[in-house]
């Protein structure tokens, strides 16, 4: 099961780069919560400048894949032939998987570019580092890094059994694990407890590390971690978080297919009974 970091034999290049684009560069092109995309069948590519004729002028470099750049460019204005824009969430079911990799990774980055126009210390507009992947105020020199939020993913199992939840308030309607961002002074499994208290009302023992994911959707680094139930197994829910919490034997859970998130891996893995 690929989750959508999984982008081998493509190449992820992160290094900071003042390089203008140019026309066969990739121009990522978001309008609201959507991401412009070329079709390809049931597939989808990354569009270039020279196949949207759109000017590289001013043109941000965010990252390259397989040694081609991929730039933050204003959208066209009309939608161009054989483009259409997918939204953001969309990008879930998007193939190839480096294709949706790379939009999702790009919204990230453009939404912390626009997010930091501003000094948040004294108001100056913010510059781009020379240097650096940053921000920073040219009159008080406070630098701004990406944001990335880490977070834990948790299942909670005993014996044959897995603890699934569904959100409360979210568009995702379907099985989820237990899920919460870290606080100021926390270790992951300090945050592996204190959640699973606060949304199920369960004690846990024997946390285990699984492996991690980047999660651009919401600015996450995602923890995932295995740990299991200590004690009664009474579910006590909560409402501001969660619309339902409960127990479900492994033979009881659908395969989890067409989905590239930690939490699908984690519930596959467990459906399947191999250990983490």
């Amino acid at each position: 099961m690929l989750v959508i970091q999984d982008i081998a034999p493509h190449r992820y290049d992160r290094t900071y780069s003042l390089t203008p684009a140019g026309p066969s560069d990739i121009a990522l092109c978001y309008r609201e919560d959507s991401v412009l995309l070329r079709r390809q069948g049931d597939d989808y590519a990354l569009p270039r400048f020279g196949e949207l004729d759109l000017p590289a002028d001013g043109a941000r470099h965010l990252f390259a894949m397989d040694e081609v750049g991929c730039y933050l460019a204003p959208a066209p204005e009309e939608t161009p032939a054989g483009c259409e824009y997918v939204t953001i969430q969309g990008l879930r079911q998007v193939h190839p998987t480096e294709v949706a990799f790379a939009a999702i990774t790009g919204s990230q980055l453009a939404h912390w570019y626009r997010d930091r126009s501003y000094c948040g210390r004294c108001g100056t507009p913010m510059e781009p580092s020379t240097t650096e992947r940053a921000m920073v105020c040219p009159h008080c020199g406070l630098t701004e890094y990406p944001k990335i939020c880490p977070a834990v993913i948790v299942a909670v199992t005993d014996g044959d059994r897995l603890v699934l939840t569904r959100y409360a308030g979210r568009r995702y309607r379907g099985d989820a694990l237990i899920a919460g961002f870290m606080e100021i002074g926390e270790t992951p499994e300090d945050t592996v407890r204190r959640e699973v208290m606060e949304e199920v009302g369960l004690r846990v023992k024997n946390i285990r590390y699984y492996k991690s994911q980047p999660w651009s959707f919401s600015d996450t680094l995602l923890l995932g971690f295995y740990c299991e139930l200590d004690g009664d197994d009474a579910i006590t829910i909560d409402r501001s978080e969660l619309r339902e919490g409960f127990w479900q034997h492994r033979n009881q859970i659908a395969p989890r297919d067409g989905d590239v998130s930690l939490t699908s891996e984690m519930i596959e893995r467990f459906r399947l009974g191999e250990k983490p």
